[in-house]
């Protein structure tokens, strides 16, 4: 049974990296269920502050992806149209991979600023409200990648510290 938790766990990280990209999947959360099956294994000892600390951090974190994006759009002069854009603009990015590695970055500015422009604002207004939002946008899943990465990276050190109590047949 450790095995599959481990498997599961495994398998969790790295949907909880992706989802530090993709708007649809709370990244950190579903890292920590990573790690939460990691401690359900026999083999890792319990450790209630190490998970309670580790969600806690992933709670704020997914809370704060939400929050930023519209405190850059706010603080550019932007408005819901171009938290929306900046989001369809990641969509696109991400299902039609025109400019490849780069799409990540040009689509959401892309979308932001048709989102302003559709809300009638004017073409310097649109462009910088774009660029708050895009900031947002950047800073959250630079926050989130962080979160999955560093979750990923103890998951990794602690299935290493205590692989011969997972995989006594190693030994």
């Amino acid at each position: 049974m450790d095995i599959v938790l481990l498997i599961l766990g495994f398998i969790f990280m790295l949907v909880g990296i992706l989802g530090s990209f993709l708007p649809i999947l709370p990244g950190p959360p579903i890292s920590w269920v990573g790690l939460l099956l990691l401690h359900l294994t026999k083999a890792i000892p319990p450790d209630s502050w190490f998970l309670g600390i580790t969600a806690a951090l992933a709670l704020v974190v997914f809370g704060l992806d939400y929050v930023i994006p519209a405190m850059g759009t706010k603080k550019f002069g932007g408005t819901k149209y171009g938290v929306i854009g900046t989001t369809l603009g990641l969509l696109v990015a991400l299902f039609f991979p025109i400019l490849g590695p780069f799409g990540i970055i040009v689509w959401p500015f892309v979308g932001a600023l048709v989102g302003e422009l559709l809300n009638k604002a004017d073409g310097k207004t649109a462009t910088k409200a774009a660029f708050g939002s895009f900031l947002g946008f950047l800073t959250g899943t630079f926050m989130k990648f962080l979160i999955a990465i560093i979750y990923f990276g103890l998951f990794i050190s602690k299935a290493w510290n205590y692989r011969l109590e997972l995989f006594p047949f190693l030994s």
